[in-house]
């Protein structure tokens, strides 16, 4: 097997040190990892939502809208 040396800043080499379980090699949690263009965002899923990726109406998904309009965040969300 082929192997390639490369060059870690210090806090992505501790990053991946800890993502390692038990006996894993570097390659084994490289290998296992999950690489992410972009996190979804709220608009972006009700985009899907609205195409039809779900089988939500366009009523129901219009009433939560209105209803989130009502729904004010809290001072303290963990009260």
């Amino acid at each position: 097997m082929a192997t390639k040396t490369i060059s870690l800043e210090l806090d992505a080499y501790e990053k991946l040190r800890l993502a390692k379980r038990g006996g894993e090699s570097f390659t084994e949690v490289v290998r296992r990892a999950v690489w992410v263009d972009a996190p979804a965002t709220g608009a972006d899923l009700r985009d899907y939502f609205r195409k039809g990726g779900s089988g939500i109406s366009e009523k129901y998904l219009d009433a939560v809208e209105e209803a989130a309009k009502h729904d004010p965040v809290p001072d303290d969300p963990w009260a």
